[in-house]
């Protein structure tokens, strides 16, 4: 295999490329070979799903990229020790949402387009235009703010928040509906009616559980009485 194949991790290999070094594999490249390869669903979600999707200019520079990576399945061993251009962030799909799992490659055995509602949508990437399953705006949004305040920050989602000025009412019902975090949904809710967005008209809340009880998300913070969750005071109010 010497001259042939490069070792990314013990059992695993790939052809070698211009575009690509043994310590700086492209993490697209990863997430297609799982899909393709060994029928592993895994889509870019989070705050990757959003960059993807044009938001980029929303999101605070970071000094290490990372690539928010979801999945049905537990991830393989070897994933965690393959050289990839950037730093991966990995997540469980079944985690927040009950029945809305990463779907199969419209490509990958002949499986169905992806339905509107899913909460995935595919890009292409590299030369030969291969398919990168993402979340969709709707879903990526509830994916990062299922991480605040542990490692996204209450700024960074308002922020973010701000700019999803056309989601789908008919996407955010069937992914809130779903949405396992009651944390999660009065969060989304909660943002949305700060920054006091169109589409939160046409948003049919009567299949949205919200649970009872409050919540702290941050010490120190307001508790906001409508949603009983505590924020941060300076952000508490509509912009």
């Amino acid at each position: 295999m010497n001259g042939w194949l490069l070792t990314l991790a013990r059992g695993v290999y790939c052809r070698p490329t211009a575009a690509v070094q043994p310590a700086a594999l492209p993490w697209q490249q990863l997430v297609i070979s799982l899909n393709a390869l060994l029928n592993l669903p895994v889509a870019a979600g989070g705050r990757t799903a959003l960059e993807m999707h044009g938001f980029s200019h929303y999101v605070a520079a970071r000094g290490m990229r990372e690539a928010h990576l979801f999945s049905n399945e537990d991830w393989p061993g070897w994933v965690s020790c393959v050289h990839v251009n950037t730093k991966l962030v990995l997540h469980s799909a079944r985690k927040l949402f009950r029945n809305r799992e990463v779907p199969p490659l419209v490509t990958a055995g002949g499986a169905p387009p992806l339905p509107e509602d899913s909460g995935f949508t595919e890009q292409t990437w590299g030369h030969w235009n291969y398919p990168l399953p993402v979340s969709t705006p709707e879903r990526a949004i509830l994916e990062l703010l299922n991480e605040v305040p542990k490692s996204e920050t209450f700024d960074q989602a308002d922020v973010l928040m701000e700019g999803l000025r056309n989601l789908s009412p008919r996407r955010l019902e069937v992914l809130l509906a779903d949405c396992r975090s009651i944390k999660v949904k009065r969060l989304f809710l909660w943002f949305a009616e700060r920054h006091n967005h169109a589409w939160l008209l046409k948003l049919d809340r009567s299949g949205i559980d919200l649970g009872k009880g409050k919540r702290m998300l941050v010490r120190g913070g307001k508790l906001d009485t409508k949603y009983n969750i505590t924020v941060p005071e300076r952000l508490n109010g509509s912009v």
